[in-house]
């Protein structure tokens, strides 16, 4: 029997009309169109809504800081007028950080929302760094006393920071008056200060290390699937985990975050794949400049707490002034790889001959730049998730 142009054209309809609807449900079920919703999201609306809880509140601020692969590694003790914060331990993101380098930078980053949120609620905290020696993973006690409450543009900029992985805009330089001043923002941390690369051979000679030190992470099959292990692909995973990175994190073109979320996720190598382009063609290539924060020991939790403490001081008072910033961790990755593995040091040499103060190490490398669209957050565990 003839099939007749009607029967063909019913047999496309039909196929169009199922198509349709395997498209909208994916659209649905992928939250496309609900960037920064749904419970994830919420502590970045809520921390400073409801009745004032005490010393809780404080920790409302600090589980908005930046941490390494969005894997949140705090954990946090209430009392009346102390607050003890921990590592969390078993979030730690593996081979990308096998001595637990960024785990303490975040940690410190936390330690500064912490500290900011202090005096707006009306409180004067004092901090030890490391109180029981025993314990490594007691990162710091805050004492609390009562003093009057003053707001801050720090503490206000808290939930509009966010790390831009978008392209900056390649026709604006930065003032090194503006370079000046968040260097000298940590007057209070003394010997964690940051160096500058400005001038076009710099920035060459730190992106060229950038971009290699991601192809080795990429061929390293340990590190490359440690670093996987962290990003959520689907909108339930996100709000079932409220941790990790996400599409919408990406700063990606609408139209490609879009297509990104209905397309079947990529395979780890096509993702590592698309990580080193865009590390090459936008992180590197439109970075204004590239800063690398430095102190007396990276190996020591201490110093690393410190330098957390100045990144996210550095990167809350960008946003004030409209400006992004971005870690880019690839080159002490790969040198704790290296010393983890003991091969040659290839990256570990590199670091050091970046280093040009004596006596300083570096902790991390990170870019800015004025952006040219706008961060969207991560999703965050609440505070009830994160109380001992």
């Amino acid at each position: 029997m003839g099939v007749t142009r009607r029967t063909v054209l019913k047999i496309a309809g039909g196929t169009v009309a199922v198509a349709g609807a395997a498209v909208a449900a994916r659209v649905w079920q992928q939250g496309v169109f609900s960037v920064g919703q749904g419970p994830a999201y919420d502590p970045w609306r809520t921390w400073r809504v409801g009745q004032p809880e005490g010393p809780t509140h404080l920790v409302r601020a600090a589980i908005l800081a930046a941490n390494p692969h969005n894997s949140q590694p705090w954990l946090f003790r209430v009392h009346d007028n102390i607050i003890d914060v921990f590592a969390d331990t078993g979030r730690n993101i593996g081979a990308i950080d096998p001595y637990r380098r960024e785990m303490y930078m975040g940690l410190g980053c936390a330690l500064e929302n912490l500290v900011l949120a202090a005096e707006p609620n009306g409180y004067a905290a004092d901090v030890a760094l490391l109180p029981d020696q025993a314990n490594p993973a007691h990162v710091a006690r805050v004492t609390l006393s009562a003093a009057t409450a003053r707001e801050s543009a720090l503490f206000d900029a808290i939930p509009l920071r966010h790390t831009d992985r978008g392209p900056y805009d390649t026709a604006r330089t930065v003032a090194p008056e503006v370079l000046g001043r968040l260097a000298g923002l940590g007057p209070d941390l003394p010997q964690v200060s940051v160096l500058w690369f400005t001038t076009d051979p710099d920035r060459r000679r730190v992106g060229e290390l950038i971009v290699a030190a991601t192809e080795a992470i990429v061929k390293d099959n340990q590190q490359s699937s440690d670093s996987a292990k962290w990003f959520r692909s689907s909108w339930r995973e996100i709000q079932q985990s409220r941790d990790g990175t996400t599409l919408d994190a990406q700063s990606l073109s609408p139209f490609i975050n879009v297509m990104a979320k209905i397309l079947p996720p990529l395979s780890r190598e096509q993702s590592d794949q698309a990580w080193l382009r865009t590390t090459r063609d936008r992180h590197v290539a439109t970075a204004a400049a590239f800063g690398l924060i430095i102190v007396p020991d990276a190996n020591d939790n201490a110093w690393r707490i410190r330098g957390g403490r100045l990144w996210q001081r550095m990167h809350l008072w960008a946003t004030t002034q409209g400006l992004s910033m971005h870690p880019l961790n690839q080159i002490p990755e790969r040198a704790d790889r290296e010393r983890a593995l003991g091969i040659d040091p290839r990256f570990g040499t590199a670091l050091k001959e970046l280093v040009s103060v004596p006596g300083m190490h570096a902790l991390m490398p990170f870019r800015l730049g004025y952006p040219t669209m706008q961060a969207q957050p991560s999703p965050r565990r609440d505070v009830m998730a994160v109380l001992m």
